[in-house]
């Protein structure tokens, strides 16, 4: 139930068009494009940022299994 080489991928992937966001906003010459750049730059550090989060739940939830199970198999 871990997450994979995938979501680091997909990580990597939404950072760059983050930074590309970022290069299209502070580049815009109209006000369209600068709201949409720094909102898609918005929109992958909050992407990343979850899916750092979620693997921070991840790895603590198996170190409480791997620590219940320890706990379990020193009382029996």
């Amino acid at each position: 139930m871990g997450t994979g080489l995938g979501d680091g991928v997909v990580g990597v992937f939404v950072g760059l068009l983050g930074l590309g966001g970022l290069a299209l906003g502070l580049g815009a010459r109209d006000g369209e494009m600068f709201v949409f750049g720094f909102s898609l730059a918005a929109f992958s550090a909050l992407f990343v940022r979850g899916l750092i989060r979620q693997r921070a739940l991840l790895t603590g939830r198996v170190a409480e299994e791997a620590a219940a199970k320890t706990e379990t198999a020193a009382h029996v």
